[in-house]
């Protein structure tokens, strides 16, 4: 399988046309490995494929490990900030990271490591500099303090090269206008399993959620 792909879904699919396809890429915030199995059944029963699993809780590593054991789930690495978090997010199993911001040195290692790599960018400047590392896509963060679908095409305009993920601000209420822009390839969104629903073990909820993100996606491409 080439480098970036990744099973499930198309056959030698690309990490970001995984993504691409999933459309809404969930956040998570988890504070025990435990839950990962009955969550990541009610992610891929409702037809959420890729979900990204953030290293804010000491349970970040370990839940990234046993979500990448998960046949036909697609696994990220979410805040990350440091090269030892990008090596033990590798370590772990993930198949892409998203940072909060810009960092070449960040950026380099993550690549180096195999991994895709969508850095946050919140200005021109960033996003010129992820075009200099050599980057398609990045994460831009936080969107509903950067003016929302309006800074996705102030950004678009000059940098045509580059696709976006908004994250920081996506909801329910919002996440069509995102999806409808040809300039996003996906956008993250933590409605769909929210830290509280995962420890209360709520599943049948985080399922219900998956089902609604993906159909709207399914209706919208």
């Amino acid at each position: 399988m080439p480098a970036g792909a990744v099973a499930g879904g198309a056959p030698e699919e690309s990490v970001p046309d995984a993504l691409r396809r999933v459309g809404v890429v969930p956040v998570i915030v988890i504070d025990d490995a435990v839950d990962v199995p009955a969550l990541a059944e009610a992610l891929l029963s409702g037809g959420i494929t890729a979900a990204e699993i953030t290293l804010r809780t000491p349970a970040g590593s370990a839940a990234i490990a046993a979500a990448a054991r998960v046949d036909g789930l697609l696994v990220g690495a979410g805040t990350v900030t440091t090269l030892e978090q990008v090596d033990r997010a590798a370590d772990a199993g993930a198949r892409f990271i998203v940072s909060p911001g810009f960092d070449p040195e960040l950026v380099e290692r993550a690549l180096s490591r195999g991994l895709v790599v969508l850095p946050g960018v919140a200005t021109a400047s960033e996003a010129q500099a992820a075009v200099r590392s050599g980057l398609a896509a990045v994460k831009l963060f936080p969107i509903s303090q950067l003016g929302g679908v309006d800074f996705v095409s102030a950004l678009a305009g000059p940098f045509p090269m580059l696709e976006f993920m908004p994250s920081g601000g996506v909801t329910a209420a919002n996440v069509t206008g995102y999806l409808e822009h040809p300039a996003v390839f996906a956008v993250g969104g933590g409605w769909i399993a929210p830290r509280a629903l995962i420890a209360e073990k709520r599943f049948a909820e985080i399922a219900r959620n998956a089902a609604h993100v993906a159909r709207l996606v399914g209706s919208l491409r």
